[in-house]
């Protein structure tokens, strides 16, 4: 029994002295790092966080309480430069209702401010953002001729600030600008759009605020990825001068002009193709025989109301400008050719009536009459008159020769046979007013011309059409 005591607290003991061991190792490799990191701030000096001392260390560098900025640079001296340079990010839209464009830029202007210069040993720039521009001088630069403008502001407002060593300073921020744009619609839709946005200083002269493109046509950049659903864009390009307003004086101005060619392919399938389409459709009537009345006037009472329709949504989308446009002419041009398709079967249909009742009536007459026709003949025709003919019967037989009577039998001597031959003189004159009378007459002759005509009329305005305005 001792024995298993004394063995059982010898187990005992080298568990504890285990478990001691285990603790102590435990304990020096968690203390290890920071033991080593101690060590090491011993060896070299620990870094100042200067974020903690940055504002007072700016308003120490830039003097920002020592100058009074609501004056500018250099007041009372020659006029202070600025220069601007411009990066188009988009061309958003082009608007012929408001005759306007909106864009998105980069403004981005360079000027010294000598209160602004700081000692620096690196001669390293200080880059700040919107707050500081609050409590310093910067050009007050608008857009001319704006209708809506705004600074981005998400997530905060794109507003950069730049202070070099020597006082240089770049204020840079993002701006999207709805402006006016003069449109001549004279040629829509194969026309050409010329716009600009106007930069000027809002309260300084000439003879304070020199405002001038800084490198010239390169201060102008954009983005190569810039398009537009209806209209390619040219070129851009820069200008400036001298505006002039009568009670403040002269102005520096800024121009960003850029050349807009709209796409044509667009129109063609929503404007002419159907245009022409329905003029062609009218056409179809000059096949269609003339006693099918509601055929005819059925296409083309469709195809009148369907040029109305295209000429009103044309007009939907457009301004309403005191000029005709391009695209006017044609649908307006197709518009006469539909109606005049109209009125040539309303004048087929009225001469067929009015022939066919010219026919009756001879037919009636001649029934009453008992008239012997004599056809066939070139030069003598024979007509019997009784005795109850008038005076316009008559004067009648003017222009023809009298032949002698012919004896008739005595249960017919109340009537009489007159042969009356015509002249050689009289038919020659009368041949060319019977052959244009005998086209009128004949109402199938009008539309076999109009098949002719018509097209021929149509396609040769396009001719014109296309050449005066491509």
């Amino acid at each position: 029994m001792p024995y298993f005591t004394k063995l059982f607290l010898l187990l005992f003991c080298l568990i504890i002295i285990a478990e001691c061991r285990k603790h102590r190792t435990r304990r020096r490799r968690w203390t290890g790092p920071v033991e080593s990191h101690k060590h090491a701030n011993t060896l070299a000096p620990k870094t100042p966080d200067v974020t903690k001392t940055r504002k007072l260390k700016t308003e120490h560098l830039l003097k920002v309480d020592d100058h009074d900025f609501t004056m500018r640079p250099a007041f009372g001296g020659p006029a202070i430069p600025v220069g601007v340079d411009v990066q188009v990010e988009s061309l958003d839209s082009i608007s012929e209702v408001d005759m306007d464009f909106t864009m998105t830029l980069y403004l981005r202007h360079y000027w010294k401010d000598e209160r602004l210069s700081f000692h620096s040993t690196t001669n390293k720039s200080m880059t700040f953002d919107g707050r500081l521009v609050k409590k310093i001088w910067v050009p007050d630069v608008f857009f001319v001729h704006s209708k809506r403008s705004f600074i981005h502001d998400t997530t905060t407002d794109n507003i950069m600030l730049r202070v070099f060593p020597d006082g240089h300073v770049l204020y840079s921020l993002r701006v999207t600008v709805t402006a006016a744009c003069n449109m001549d619609f004279s040629r829509f839709p194969l026309d050409s759009q010329t716009c600009s946005l106007e930069l000027e200083s809002y309260a300084y002269t000439d003879e304070d605020l020199m405002l001038y493109w800084k490198s010239g046509d390169e201060s102008l950049s954009t983005d190569d990825r810039i398009s537009l659903s209806q209209f390619l864009i040219q070129k851009f390009h820069t200008t400036s001068r001298l505006a002039f307003y009568s009670s403040t004086g002269w102005y520096n101005r800024l121009y960003i002009n850029f050349t807009l060619r709209r796409h044509i392919f667009f129109f063609l399938l929503q404007t002419y193709f159907p245009a022409t389409l329905m003029v062609m459709l009218s056409w179809v009537s000059f096949w269609i025989d003339r006693r099918a009345v509601p055929a005819r006037v059925s296409l083309g009472i469709t195809t009148v109301l369907t040029m109305s329709t295209i000429i009103t949504g044309v007009n939907a989308s457009m301004p309403r400008v005191s000029y005709i446009k391009a695209v006017d002419i044609y649908l307006w041009v197709s518009f006469v050719f539909v109606f005049l398709s109209v009125l040539e079967y309303a004048a087929v249909n009225y001469l067929t009536t009015v022939q066919e009742r010219r026919e009756r009536k001879l037919r009636e007459r001649l029934r009453e009459q008992s008239l012997p026709c004599t056809c066939g003949m070139s030069h003598t025709r024979t007509m019997m008159l009784d005795g109850t003919y008038s005076e316009a019967d008559a004067n009648s037989l003017a222009g023809y020769t009298q032949a002698p009577m012919v004896p008739e039998e005595p249960e017919k001597q109340g009537r009489m046979v007159v042969h009356l031959s015509m002249s050689s003189e009289s038919t020659a004159t009368k041949k060319k007013g019977l052959r244009a009378f005998r086209i009128i007459q004949n109402t199938h002759a009008i539309d076999t011309y109009s098949r002719m005509i018509f097209p021929g009329s149509y396609i040769f305005f396009n001719l014109i059409y296309w050449s005066v305005y491509c």
